[in-house]
């Protein structure tokens, strides 16, 4: 899906980066974090609609300090897609 492959990902940082997105996920969908699992399916699983999504997207690009391209975003099903897409981006 994105350039990186999964592998190339170090598990740390991968873990590092759904630390800081399930809680934004959470509180976006009002949902607990235990529900949240990089397996997570986003419209599925999540139950988030078009516009959970769009604020979902809003929250990354304040707490990143980047912006998610429309492409970008609507290839992300899962919460692991995030944490996918984040790594290839974000300098931590």
């Amino acid at each position: 899906m994105f350039k990186k492959r999964e592998k190339d990902i170090p598990e740390e940082r991968k873990q590092a980066l759904f630390s800081k997105i399930r809680p934004i996920i959470a509180k976006e969908l009002a949902i607990e974090e235990n529900q949240i699992v990089p397996a997570s399916k986003i419209g599925e699983d999540l139950v988030a609609d078009s516009l959970d999504v769009i604020e979902i997207i809003m929250s990354l690009e304040e707490e990143f300090n980047i912006e998610i391209l429309d492409a970008d975003a609507e290839k992300m099903k899962t919460v692991e897609d995030i944490v996918l897409y984040l790594a290839e981006r974000v300098n931590e």
